[in-house]
């Protein structure tokens, strides 16, 4: 029985594909089996998996339907998976040859880490690298994931975690697979923020998070137009109050930690709960989620909905006294 069980779950990165698998096959460390998971690719990935059925490390599987869910996949490989380690190893992504070997030995060498991870690169479409993927956590701290360290969860959850995802790419990560199973695995009813979610409850099983400081992982990063929808249509902010919502009911951070966590998350349920465009069901659910969370909600509420209100009847004035004017015109060319 293999050590550590790599999924792969694919969908539409024909052209990234092969680097991908390369880099899980080339690692230092050889422990492992290989779960391919394809969710109905539409372009050419098929092809690119189907030349390594050979491979006695490769397991194969291909859905007759597309699931939907990129955490339906996750939980679908580790039902699959034999090792006690698991990597989701996503098919845009690729790795160092040392990545399994690193991870791998410090979840040896630590038997209360629940997760180990390591430092990502990002990298673009084109295979060109744009600094760290971490580069957006340095309000948290400046320096802290530039060097190893071994963190207790729950204090990650209370420092760092509870602001937002601290490990932006699930390919840095290997993890136990008894405590993903204890957690319930991934939440297939969130489109973003699974991720998040799942670290975090791995997380609050009290056991340790185990960081590689080098970067061993390439974190491809595309267009941002689905995290931009994603912001319009509500559905971040609704994710994000859900799991910081699950984070604070175990931890309790410090004051001026839990106030900045409340200023974050206003700037994205407040635009969401004035926009008439999404339903009025989700509104008054991430008002009722904000609320739960900062007992100050409907106070910083008011002065945008003032300022949107407004803004409405201003506009509503000026279509108003044009249709006036309009009228009044055609009455005396009359």
């Amino acid at each position: 029985m293999p050590t550590v069980s790599v999924i792969i779950p694919s969908y539409n990165h024909a052209r990234f594909l092969r680097q991908r698998i390369e880099s899980v096959l080339g690692q230092t460390y050889q422990d492992f089996e290989v779960i391919l998971l394809d969710d109905c690719s539409t372009d050419e990935s098929r092809s690119t998996i189907s030349e390594y059925a050979g491979d006695r490390r490769i397991r194969i599987e291909f859905n007759e339907k597309n699931s939907g869910s990129s955490f339906k996949q996750w939980n679908k490989g580790v039902r699959l998976a034999s090792g006690k380690y698991v990597w989701i190893a996503e098919s845009d992504d690729y790795a160092d040859a040392r990545l399994l070997e690193r991870l791998v030995g410090r979840l040896d060498a630590e038997p209360t880490a629940v997760l180990a991870y390591c430092r990502s690169r990002r990298v673009s479409g084109k295979g060109e690298t744009a600094g760290f993927a971490d580069y957006y956590h340095s309000d948290l701290h400046p320096s802290r994931w530039a060097a190893d360290f071994c963190a207790d969860g729950l204090e990650e959850c209370r420092k760092y975690l509870v602001h937002r995802n601290t490990i932006p790419n699930a390919s840095s990560v290997v993890f136990r697979k008894a405590i993903y199973e204890r957690v319930g695995g991934a939440d297939e009813g969130l489109r973003l923020c699974g991720d998040w979610k799942l670290w975090a409850s791995m997380a609050l099983t009290g056991g340790a998070i185990s960081y590689v400081g080098e970067p061993l992982n390439y974190f491809r990063f595309h267009d941002a137009s689905v995290s931009e929808k994603s912001l319009r249509n509500g559905v971040w902010a609704a994710e994000a109050l859900q799991v910081t919502g699950l984070i604070l009911h175990r931890v309790t951070p410090e004051g001026a930690t839990l106030t900045k966590v409340r200023d974050g998350l206003s700037h994205l349920w407040i635009p969401v709960v004035l926009n008439r465009r999404i339903p009025v069901r989700l509104r008054r659910a991430i008002l009722k989620n904000a609320m739960t969370i900062d007992p100050h909600a409907l106070r910083r509420l008011l002065r945008p909905a003032l300022v949107a209100l407004r803004m409405t009847l201003s506009r509503r004035w000026r279509s108003f006294r044009a249709k006036l004017q309009t009228s009044s015109g055609f009455g005396k060319s009359g």
